[in-house]
């Protein structure tokens, strides 16, 4: 898959299902999103959960198998803080993270179309107007390079994956029967 119309292609058609399964498990309603920040309603987290675990698993199946070259990015705490931060205060006003305002746009929500999408505009301007002050400052604090869990940990793949993954079904089973 070198050609790059084919991964647009193969993009697209992965963030329709996406958006898709994001509006079938009802996170693009600002009430379940709120209500998951209230601890009422753990939908959102049940789904997060189901993501995390079908992801890894399959990520790491798929470079197990040689289909795939994972190329994780190079990270650092200061990105990781500056980026909670933009992402915490967007959910904070608005009640979504942006696969969900995408959603809940494509209901015909207004509040995602008025608010969310300028939001996501602003705020993307926002940082990359300040991205030249914070570059070579706050955003390379605490740098790891592209450390993942397997690597911090001198464990291979399968090790870390497969009992991470029972964890989370675990979790999620437990979730399920307590009607949480």
């Amino acid at each position: 898959m070198k050609s790059k119309a084919m991964k647009l292609i193969l993009g697209l058609i992965f963030g329709i299902i996406f958006g898709f399964l994001l509006q079938k498990g009802g996170v693009t309603k600002y009430d379940v999103i709120i209500n998951q920040l209230l601890f009422v309603d753990f939908t959102v987290v049940k789904i997060m959960l189901s993501a995390v675990v079908t992801g890894m698993a399959g990520l790491f199946a798929m470079q197990g198998l040689g289909w795939i070259r994972l190329r994780p990015k190079s990270g650092s705490w200061g990105r990781n803080a500056i980026g909670g931060l933009i992402f915490g205060m967007g959910f904070a006003l608005l009640g979504y993270c942006p696969g969900t305002i995408a959603g809940a746009m494509g209901n015909g929500y207004l509040d995602a179309i008025v608010a969310g999408l300028p939001g996501i505009i602003i705020g993307s301007w926002l940082f990359a107007a300040a991205y030249p002050l914070l570059k070579d400052g706050i955003l390379n604090k605490g740098y790891f390079g592209d450390l993942t869990i397997p690597r911090m940990l001198k464990l291979n793949n399968v090790t870390v994956v497969i009992p991470l993954a029972i964890l989370i079904i675990a979790l999620l089973y437990v979730m399920e029967r307590a009607g949480v």
